[in-house]
């Protein structure tokens, strides 16, 4: 672990209105609460390149970044790394929050590392910060069904049955960055990787 006490958590995903209840959109929803948690709201920085949330989320808890890129998904990563070197935070303090294909909707995994498996908001992080070595929570979006081109599912809102269920989800995905930052990898994934 490096030396500073700050985490950036970013939430990914893709602005404005159109995009907001997307799956691809997780992201933004879990730092929603984060926000609301550390009793914020988004600001645009200094950068004008993303929207962010400064403060704690426990008292005497390390100082949090809350982050979201104001661009799209595919182009996150430069935004990420000017406020990964605006606020001097090396990869292993990030954290990314994002959906993931390969889990079941409502699943969570936290992990640290990895490839970008298809993801280009991942896939523009591990480019712009020269490593895949940050955190990531991954919040399960199932495959698509039938036939359904996985950029058109991805791009697509909830069904009305996960719509019942994505606050829970939502709100786990929240809990896991609390505690990966308050406790570490390994008591996170005992946790919450079920």
């Amino acid at each position: 672990m490096s030396e500073s006490d700050v985490w950036l958590v970013v939430g990914l995903g893709n602005p404005g209105p159109s995009y907001a209840g997307h799956r691809h959109n997780v992201g933004y929803l879990v730092t929603d609460v984060l926000a609301e948690r550390m009793g914020s709201k988004f600001k645009s920085h200094k950068t004008g390149r993303a929207d962010v949330v400064e403060g704690r989320l426990q008292p005497g808890g390390p100082r949090v970044v809350l982050a979201r890129a104001r661009c799209y998904m595919n182009e996150s990563g430069g935004p990420v790394k000017a406020l990964a070197s605006f606020y001097k935070v090396e990869p292993d303090h990030v954290i990314a929050i994002h959906d993931e294909l390969d889990i079941a909707f409502g699943t969570l995994r936290v992990k640290l590392g990895g490839g970008d498996n298809g993801h280009n908001g991942l896939r523009s992080m591990r480019s712009s910060l020269g490593t895949g070595d940050f955190f990531r929570v991954r919040a399960g979006i199932g495959r698509p069904p039938g036939r359904q081109e996985v950029a058109d599912f991805v791009l697509s809102n909830y069904s009305t049955v996960e719509k019942k269920e994505l606050p829970f989800q939502v709100i786990d995905a929240a809990d896991g960055v609390e505690c990966l930052i308050a406790e570490g990898l390994e008591k996170t994934q005992q946790r919450f990787n079920s």
